[in-house]
């Protein structure tokens, strides 16, 4: 079933990533929203101080270079375009995309794919990687890279962030999920994927990252 997308932009302001939705309002992407909170800010300036500027700003970079190709990749692959000459530049992505290739084929009737959703509920938006059967149960499935499988306990907030999409397919579309899928593409050459059902839990956790950001920032209101 191929769902028809909508339509919106996107723009840094301040360091975060706002959608303008199709009526005209503004909202916070879920991952900024998920990532201003103040315990994972405080993580991320140790790590930064940790390792120095320099470093920290050169593996953020490498890691956004190489998700963007891999996710690209995947998504030529799942539309069946995939040229993969185009992408001799990025040898990695393309080893992990290889590696991870019998996984991906586990999806079928893709509903959306990179496709924009908001919530007026909720005041969040974002960009969900596919909407598809995973194993033939409808799921929000997110992709990852990584350089090694990560410990659950650093999946939580993927399954936060999946559960925001959920919530906006079935305003938007009025379509339930079965199933959250995270699948993390490594550089050792794992492939990690972890499936859940949706949870109160994560809708919750949500709800806390959405009132901590808007009680920090306020309403977005943009002209």
């Amino acid at each position: 079933m191929n769902l028809t997308p909508i339509e919106m932009t996107a723009k840094m302001v301040d360091g975060k990533r706002l959608y303008s939705t199709p009526d005209g309002k503004f909202y916070p992407s879920i991952t900024t929203v998920i990532g201003s909170n103040a315990k994972k800010q405080a993580g991320l300036a140790k790590w930064r101080a940790r390792v120095g500027k320099e470093k920290a700003a050169a593996i953020s970079t490498r890691s956004a270079s190489r998700g963007t190709a891999f996710h690209s990749i995947t998504e030529d692959y799942l539309n069946k375009c995939l040229d993969i000459d185009q992408y001799k530049d990025h040898p990695l992505p393309v080893v992990m995309f290889e590696q991870t290739k019998k996984t991906l084929d586990r999806i079928s009737n893709i509903y959306l794919q990179e496709a924009a959703l908001y919530s007026d509920n909720l005041e969040v938006a974002g960009r969900v990687d596919c909407i598809a059967e995973f194993d033939g149960v409808l799921s929000i499935i997110d992709f990852k890279t990584s350089a090694e499988p990560k410990r659950e306990l650093y999946l939580y907030d993927y399954f936060v962030q999946e559960t925001a999409y959920a919530c906006c397919l079935q305003e938007l579309y009025g379509i339930t999920v079965k199933q959250l899928v995270t699948i993390v593409a490594c550089e050792n050459g794992e492939t990690q994927v972890v499936t859940k059902p949706p949870k109160k839990e994560y809708l919750l956790k949500l709800i806390q990252y959405i009132d901590e950001y808007q009680n920090r920032y306020g309403k977005e209101k943009l002209t």
